[in-house]
């Protein structure tokens, strides 16, 4: 792949992930919650839906799925469903757990589990890859290198706009943490899930 092909297609990619969007404002909520370390975990299973949704795209799968509505309204309601349940347990947990005390409330896999059902429930990100990324395919090179050459960078990008919005929360976390308001801190984690889950439904 030309550099300059390469190139254009980061800087493409970064300007739309760094905006706010679905995954972003999860990864704000949870370090508001549960802190920058935990959220990794989110990352994890974020970043592997986001991969996963890419390679679909490339592969002529997504295509074929947003053809089919009725799979995206299913996977949206199933993923807003997940986020509600969430907000409700980030609502209900002890005040102490805002400010760090605890901060083990949602398992490993939860937090995996979180991060995936958000990538692959949204429908945005299908229809971005299934146009975004086959026009910085060239048709006479070996697909196999540019597919990883882009998806690779499809991580590394979105990681940093997650670390960058997660950063963000922990400032809020400390600083109302510090202003003696840390219950307020699963309130506010809690406010921003349910308007993830109200997005991905109809946004």
């Amino acid at each position: 792949m030309e550099i300059s092909l390469f190139l254009g297609f980061g800087a493409s990619f970064f300007l739309i992930a760094i905006s706010s969007g679905l995954c972003m404002t999860l990864a704000l909520s949870l370090a508001i919650s549960i802190g920058v370390r935990r959220t990794f975990w989110m990352m994890l299973g974020e970043l592997a839906g986001i991969a996963l949704v890419g390679a679909a795209a490339l592969g002529g799968v997504a295509t074929l799925l947003l053809s089919a509505p009725r799979i995206f309204i299913a996977a949206k309601l199933i993923g807003a469903m997940y986020l509600l349940w969430s907000a409700v347990g980030a609502w209900r947990a002890p005040a102490n757990l805002a400010i760090g005390e605890n901060d083990a409330v949602a398992s490993e896999y939860q937090l995996i589990s979180q991060g995936f059902v958000t990538a692959i429930s949204n429908p945005n990100a299908w229809i971005l890859f299934a146009a975004l990324l086959p026009p910085f395919i060239l048709p006479d090179k070996p697909l196999l290198p540019q597919a990883s050459l882009l998806l690779g960078a499809v991580v590394l990008i979105e990681f940093i706009c997650l670390l960058i919005y997660a950063q963000g929360g922990r400032v809020l976390r400390d600083y109302l943490a510090n202003k003696g308001l840390g219950q307020w801190l699963n309130r506010i984690s809690a406010g921003l899930l349910v308007g993830v889950a109200g997005w991905l439904v109809f946004g």
